[in-house]
């Protein structure tokens, strides 16, 4: 494995829109090739994908679109539900964005007549993240600016409300620790939330500002990861509630942090769009320097592919997707 490999995109498709951000789908859809949704100014797209790193019949990678969602609006985050099935009769599409106007919208789809939208209404501030219960796909976990973290059911009812001490940057729901939240918060405490009892029974401490992204690894349920100010920051839950590992990486400041579906050593974080280019850095936990550098022209989003070393960033009218090695 090269310690330093600066590389250009395996592979790049292109968009309607501007690309804000990028989300492939975390859960098996029972179809061979990987549904990947992005969000623009006005529209997501739904897609399908397949690589040659899995499938030896495609040269390079196919990229073809399923359809395209009028959304009306700046699409600022997606979470894809466990309840997407390709294989399905008729196949069914579901997902939940949240957009500027402070609202989550959550579209369900047959790919054919069938295009419903409800829209969820009660966060007061820009909303940050979202996600799916990761089992049944029930509920909907968001946090926002607003100071909170809410459950929703599909009918848009609130069903759990957490008070934070500053911005909710991430949510995420763990398929292996179902009835817990962990909310990462912008002042850098990260808090892990009982949904039954609903009370925080964990807190992780950064001790530098602000959080900007944090993640569940999926792989290990006990290690979690973030990055606040410049730097990565990894805790393993069963050791302290500081960081056990940090290093500096972006020179300006750190926007998104994002484990590797495939391996619990194998992260990547983005840097803030700078005036011409974004940085996307791949880590290997038993590697001082990133093991791989990837630019992209205002590159927003981040995301992997549930079953490849593959993550993908969006940009302008463009999707980038690098390949690293385990």
């Amino acid at each position: 494995m090269k310690q330093d490999s600066t590389r250009n995109t395996a592979y790049t498709v292109d968009c309607e829109d501007y690309v804000h951000v990028v989300k492939f789908n975390p859960f098996d859809s029972g179809d061979a090739c990987s549904l990947i949704a992005y969000g623009g100014d006005n529209y997501v797209v739904v897609g399908t994908c397949r690589f040659q790193e899995e499938d030896a019949e495609v040269e390079g990678m196919q990229y073809k679109t399923l359809r395209m969602f009028h959304h009306g609006i700046r699409v600022d985050a997606i979470a894809w539900s466990p309840e997407t099935r390709l294989d399905a009769l008729p196949p069914q599409i579901r997902f939940c964005t949240a957009a500027s106007d402070k609202k989550l919208r959550l579209f369900t789809s047959d790919l054919q007549d069938k295009n419903e939208f409800k829209t969820f209404d009660g966060h007061s501030d820009y909303i940050n993240d979202l996600v799916f219960a990761p089992k049944e796909g029930q509920e909907v976990a968001s946090v926002s600016d607003d100071h909170t973290c809410r459950v929703w059911d599909l009918e848009g009812n609130e069903k759990a409300h957490f008070v934070l001490r500053s911005p909710g940057m991430s949510v995420c729901w763990h398929p292996e620790e179902a009835f817990k939240l962990m909310v990462a918060e912008k002042n850098g405490t990260i808090r892990f939330y009982d949904l039954i009892t609903q009370q925080a029974i964990l807190s992780l401490e950064c001790e530098q500002t602000p959080l900007m992204s944090a993640d569940w690894c999926l792989k290990n349920t006990l290690k979690i990861g973030a990055v606040a100010g410049s730097d990565w920051l990894i805790w393993d839950i069963t050791c302290s509630s500081y960081p056990q590992d940090k290093r500096p990486v972006h020179l300006d400041r750190a926007r998104l942090f994002r484990w590797s579906r495939v391996n619990e050593n194998l992260f990547a974080t983005t840097g803030y769009p700078g005036k011409t280019t974004s940085q996307l850095l791949v880590h290997h936990l038993g590697h001082p320097q990133p093991i791989l550098t990837g630019t992209a022209a205002v590159g927003s989003g981040l995301t992997w592919h549930r079953t490849l070393p593959l993550c993908a960033v969006g940009g302008d009218h463009k999707i980038f997707f690098w390949v690293t090695e385990m």
